[in-house]
């Protein structure tokens, strides 16, 4: 089922979520409606507070470019994006690594709305699977930028927190059409 996607100025989006203690059927249908309200928006992730849910449950899938990432291990082996996408990740622990870069992000409940946003380009991460599965994915690149884009919304921060104090003065006027528009508060 597609789920409305929630606005900035919600206060779901400024919680921090409730740790998953174990995945239900409820979990397991809550993912995929997150995966059908995803792909409908034509994301590349969401989190479950995105369509109002507190929980510490979120979703990625950068298989549609291949080339997005240097390198991708899982539990210390080599894997290849398409072994674990979409990855559905419960309860993360991050630990970002290496420079730090800038790219353009946007985000599902900022409709319209991109900034550049520094973020580290590697990261480690600890994450629970589906199936209650511990992994530790090293990864690079988009997959890295948009796990750490998702756990920020576990975390309640959004990206805009992550811009420069310009960019976020230039986007201002855009973010306040953005909410009349979409009757968020």
């Amino acid at each position: 089922m597609i789920r409305d996607i929630v606005i900035f100025g919600d206060p779901v989006l400024r919680k921090k979520c409730a740790v998953v203690g174990e995945v239900t059927d409820e979990i397991r249908s809550l993912v995929d409606d997150m995966m059908e309200t995803m792909r409908e928006a034509q994301g590349i992730g969401l989190a479950a507070p995105q369509i109002g849910v507190p929980v510490q449950l979120a979703i990625v899938d950068v298989s549609h470019d291949p080339e997005c990432i240097s390198y991708l291990r899982v539990d210390g082996e080599d894997a290849k994006l398409e072994d674990i996408m979409p990855l559905v990740f419960i309860n993360p622990q991050l630990v970002p690594h290496g420079e730090k870069a800038v790219m353009s992000e946007g985000c599902l409940s900022f409709p319209d709305i991109n900034g550049d946003v520094t973020r580290s380009y590697e990261l480690k991460a600890v994450l629970t699977d589906l199936d209650g599965r511990t992994l530790q994915i090293e990864t690079d690149g988009l997959l890295a930028r948009a796990i750490q884009h998702e756990t920020d919304h576990l975390n309640g921060v959004l990206f805009i927190e992550r811009m420069s104090t310009a960019t976020k003065i230039a986007l201002r006027g855009k973010i306040k059409r953005m909410q009349r528009e979409y009757g968020a508060a």
